[in-house]
């Protein structure tokens, strides 16, 4: 039995990096073979990962939910079990499966945990995403605040970066298809979710990684905005992440499936996991048990 731990020597302080006779330890308690490799860039990662796929019989990586995506574009149709510990600023797909941010308590998961098939989702044919895809407000702040800000303030960070750059809410045309069914709307905020944390947040706190299905939440808004249309828009993004996609609201639609089409503007940029994805009109499709990992023993997923 063979396995790959990879990871970032830059990010985190390089607290991983301290973590290493720990981690090649606990691993050997499962694996004959341990190596360690340490990533150089996004994608010497995912051509480590697509390689990997093909000599291990696990992969496991340290790394928020960017790192996470990285991995699953590596891996790509591959079955290779993968192992987590997460290390990112919010870690939500961490968070969706309960797995511990301590590194000791997330190998016991890899060691001692079970391995579990997860639903993913397909983007435009192009790109993965574990847990969340997602367009307008705020969904920028992931990938164009510095590194040093996420580095130094953490969650904070993302808060100055919202104040700086994320405060306007445009809204724009959506045309949604979703099990047959077609709605028009103007939008401020698109959320296609397969996991249950978004932003640190549960906003889809019934969901699960496995039931087959994805949870879309549109939070519509009037054609003609206007200062209190914005001043409504806040708040209405503030109610959607305090209480949650199941709470009631006119201004709310939400649409459940296997396979979504967008339509929208060609400026409209997708969040794929906190990842920059494509712009414009977007499908996206669910790639039931796509996913091979280890979750804690006794948590529901």
């Amino acid at each position: 039995m063979k396995c790959l731990f990879l990871y970032n020597p830059n990010s985190g302080k390089g607290k991983i990096q301290k973590k290493l006779p720990l981690i090649e330890r606990m691993l050997k308690t499962r694996y004959e073979t341990v190596e360690i490799y340490a990533t150089k860039s996004a994608e010497d990662l995912k051509a480590r990962v697509a390689s990997a796929a093909e000599e291990y019989d696990a992969v496991v990586f340290s790394g928020g939910d960017g790192t996470f995506n990285l991995v699953l574009d590596g891996i790509g149709e591959s079955r290779v079990r993968l192992g987590y510990l997460p290390s990112g600023t919010v870690n939500d797909v961490a968070r969706s499966l309960g797995i511990p941010k301590n590194v000791k308590k997330a190998l016991k998961v890899i060691v001692g945990g079970r391995c579990e098939q997860l639903d993913c989702m397909r983007v435009n044919e192009t790109g993965y995403a574990m847990y969340i895809v997602a367009a307008g407000a705020f969904t920028g702040v992931t990938y164009s605040t510095p590194q040093r800000k996420k580095k130094w303030f953490g969650r904070f960070g993302y808060v100055f970066e919202c104040w700086k750059k994320h405060m306007k809410f445009n809204s724009f045309p959506i045309r949604v298809t979703c099990n047959g069914k077609t709605e028009e709307a103007k939008a401020v905020l698109v959320l296609v979710m397969n996991g249950r944390s978004v932003a640190g947040f549960p906003v889809n706190r019934k969901a699960s990684m496995r039931d087959g299905k994805m949870e879309i939440a549109i939070l519509r808004v009037r054609e003609k905005m206007g200062f209190w249309g914005r001043v409504r828009a806040f708040f209405g993004i503030i109610g959607l992440f305090i209480r949650g996609a199941g709470f009631e609201s006119k201004r709310l639609l939400r649409l459940y499936g296997e396979q979504i089409t967008i339509e929208t503007d060609d400026e409209v940029v997708w969040d794929l996991d906190g990842e920059k994805g494509d712009t414009g009109n977007t499908q996206i499709r669910l790639l039931p048990k796509h996913v091979m990992m280890f979750v804690p023993k006794n948590k529901k997923i």
